[in-house]
C-alpha cells in the first residue's frame, strides 16, 4: 500500500508541477510582454516566437540530459581505461577490431537485420491483408498484436520454455521436444546448437514485432483508393496481381518506414539475447556485448567503445526512417 501510495503521489507532483509551469511561465510571459499599449503589436508577435520554447523547454533540458550528455560521457570513457582514470586514446577500438566476441557480435547483428526486419514485415503485411478481408478480422488482429504487450524478457521466458530440454530420462516440458517426442525424434538442446540457435532466438522478436507491422501496414492498406483496385478487378486481375502489382507499390513507403523502425530497434536488441542463452554458443550480439563489458568485466571504456558502436550504425537508419515519414506525410 506504501508503494501505491508513493506512486500515486508522484503523479500527482509531476501532474501539478507541470500545469503550474505552463500556468505561471505564460502568466510571467504577459506581464513582461503586455499585449497592451503603444507596443503591442511588437509584444504579441514576441510572445508568440517566444510561447512555444516554454512548452518545449523542459523536453529540450531532459533531452540534453539522458540523451546529449550520455553520447558526451560515452566518447569521454572509449577513451579512458578501464576505471576512466587514465587516457588511452584510440586503445580500446583497435582492441574491439581485433576482439573475436565483437566479430561474432557484428556477424550475428547482421544476421538479425537481414532476417528479422524482412520476416517481421513480410509476415505483417500478408496478416494485414488477410483480417482485412475475414469477418472476425479484428478478433485476429488482436490475438496477433498481443505479443507487443508482453515485455522482451517476457517473451523470453516463454519461448525459452517452449525451447527446453530436460536431458535423457527426464520428462520433457518443452513444447518442440513434445513434438519431437511425438514424432518418435530424439529431444534436443534447441538454442545450444549454433549456428541454427539465433534463429531461434530470432523468432521470438519477430512474434513480437510482426503485430507491430501488421497494425500499420493494415492503415496504409486501408487508405489505397478503392477505384484503382476497382479498375484493375475490371481489368481482369488476380487477387495476387492486385496485391503484389497495384497494393503493395502503394504503400511502399510506408513499408519502408516499418522495415527501418525495426532494423533500429534489432540492432540495439539485448532483453531476449541475455535471457534466453546470455551471449552463449555463439549468440553474443553487440548491446549484450556491452552488457557484459560494463557489469561483469568492470571495464567502462570498453563498453562505451562497444555503446558507440552501436550508436553509429543506428543514426544513419533513423535519419533514412525520419526522411521517410517526412515524404510520406507531405
Amino acid at each position: 500500500m506504501e508503494q501505491v501510495l508513493f506512486a500515486l503521489g508522484t503523479i500527482l507532483i509531476g501532474v501539478t508541477g507541470c500545469i503550474a509551469y505552463f500556468y505561471f511561465s505564460n502568466l510571467v510571459l504577459d506581464i513582461i510582454f503586455p499585449n497592451k499599449g503603444a507596443n503591442a503589436g511588437r509584444n504579441i508577435n514576441l510572445t508568440l516566437a517566444i510561447r512555444p520554447w516554454l512548452f518545449m523547454g523542459p523536453a529540450i533540458v531532459l533531452l540534453s540530459v539522458y540523451l546529449v550528455y550520455p553520447v558526451v560521457n560515452s566518447i569521454w570513457l572509449a577513451l579512458h581505461d578501464s576505471n576512466a582514470q587514465q587516457f588511452v586514446g584510440l586503445d580500446n577500438f583497435f582492441w574491439l577490431v581485433g576482439d573475436s566476441k565483437f566479430q561474432e557480435s557484428l556477424r550475428n547483428n547482421l544476421l538479425w537485420l537481414i532476417v528479422v526486419p524482412a520476416a517481421s514485415t513480410a509476415f505483417g503485411l500478408i496478416a494485414a491483408a488477410l483480417t482485412d478481408r475475414i469477418k472476425w478480422g479484428k478478433l485476429a488482429q488482436s490475438l496477433i498484436f498481443m505479443p507487443m504487450a508482453i515485455s522482451f524478457i517476457g517473451a523470453a521466458v516463454i519461448w525459452k520454455f517452449i525451447y527446453d530440454f530436460r536431458g535423457e530420462g527426464v520428462p520433457e516440458i518443452g513444447l518442440l521436444n513434445a513434438l519431437v517426442n511425438y514424432f518418435g525424434g530424439e529431444p534436443t538442446a534447441w538454442i545450444t546448437l549454433s549456428p541454427g540457435n539465433n534463429f531461434l532466438l530470432m523468432i521470438v522478436l519477430i512474434w513480437i514485432q510482426t503485430g507491430f507491422a501488421m497494425v500499420i501496414l493494415s492503415a496504409a492498406l486501408k487508405g489505397i483508393p478503392e477505384e484503382t483496385i476497382e479498375a484493375a478487378v475490371i481489368d481482369g486481375a488476380t487477387p495476387l496481381q492486385i496485391f503484389f502489382r497495384i497494393m503493395v507499390p502503394q504503400i511502399m513507403g510506408t513499408i519502408a518506414v516499418v522495415w527501418t523502425t525495426i532494423t533500429i530497434l534489432v540492432l540495439k536488441v539485448f532483453d531476449i539475447v541475455l535471457a534466453m542463452t546470455n551471449g552463449q554458443w555463439g549468440t553474443q550480439v553487440l548491446a549484450n556485448l556491452m552488457f557484459d563489458w560494463m557489469f561483469r568485466g568492470n571495464d567502462s571504456g570498453r563498453a562505451s567503445t562497444v555503446a558507440l558502436v552501436i550508436m553509429i550504425l543506428v543514426i544513419p537508419i533513423m535519419i533514412w526512417n525520419i526522411r521517410n515519414a517526412k515524404k510520406e506525410m507531405s
